[in-house]
């Protein structure tokens, strides 16, 4: 059995972002759901990335029990008024067992596009880890272009912080070594299969398999066979055989570990 610890099936069911689901819509999650099961992913973490869309992510994981939210403000979406919408996203926290909520974020630094505020981002990411730490839920961390920036706070909470993962990681050995030194994970993805992430590929070749989880950041980031349409949760044994096969192990031992490892950090 297959967790995919980080997808977006908000983006994948309805067309517009921001925008509360409609039943339809959440009645269409169904499909995918049903699809996922069929290639043994039985578990979706469903990641917020903004206020409403982490009221969608609520709303999914109330409808479906193979699915679990996580809410949060992305970088990307990190507004001047982010304060008031992290006022509400706490309320949401405060009743996590009803909302089905098992981290916080998608959240951190993200200096890749030109327009962005470190300053505004890097409040909002000390929030969301001390929202982490109150209520005791894993830590979903986002960091883009910003190494030292991201490295930076987490060294400010690295005694306190128990549950995190690195999603999507991007950087090089010594970050690796970085996270997993203070039991947190990397969450890999399609990103792994790309021909020229031989970094990524080196790390997983010999990381400790107790510090990794799958992803897909559906529908984003497919695997190298797939590039070019939308990724999906049932896509997360792809990126399984390929660790599987670098490591020269079975993907039923791939599967096992990594499941284990997504319940240990969610606490599901």
């Amino acid at each position: 059995m297959f967790i995919d610890t980080h997808g977006h099936l908000n983006s994948m069911i309805s067309l517009t972002f921001d925008k509360s689901l409609t039943p339809q819509e959440i009645h269409n999650a169904q499909t995918i759901i049903d699809e996922a099961r069929a290639y043994n992913v039985h578990t979706i973490i469903n990641v917020g990335t903004s206020l409403i869309e982490s009221k969608n992510s609520i709303a999914l994981a109330q409808h479906y029990a193979a699915i679990y939210a996580t809410v949060g403000i992305h970088p990307n979406d990190c507004t001047s008024s982010w304060r008031t919408d992290f006022a509400e996203i706490t309320t949401l926290v405060k009743e996590k067992n009803k909302n089905k909520i098992v981290g916080i974020g998608e959240c951190g630094i993200d200096m890749h596009y030109p327009d962005y505020n470190l300053i505004r981002q890097q409040d909002a990411f000390r929030a969301h880890i001390e929202l982490a730490l109150t209520y005791d839920l894993a830590l979903v961390i986002h960091s883009r272009d910003a190494y030292d920036e991201t490295l930076s706070i987490l060294d400010e909470y690295k005694q306190d912080i128990k549950r995190a993962v690195m999603h999507c990681f991007s950087y090089d050995h010594a970050y690796a070594q970085y996270i997993t030194s203070h039991e947190w994970l990397l969450g890999i993805g399609g990103t792994l299969t790309y021909p020229k992430n031989t970094i990524l590929q080196d790390i997983i070749k010999n990381i400790d398999m107790r510090f990794v989880v799958l992803e897909t950041d559906a529908p984003f980031l497919p695997p190298q066979s797939l590039r070019g349409k939308k990724n999906h949760p049932k896509n997360i044994p792809l990126i399984g055989q390929y660790i599987a096969d670098a490591r020269n192990e079975s993907l039923e031992y791939i599967a096992q570990i990594t499941t284990d490892n997504a319940r240990r950090l969610f606490a599901l």
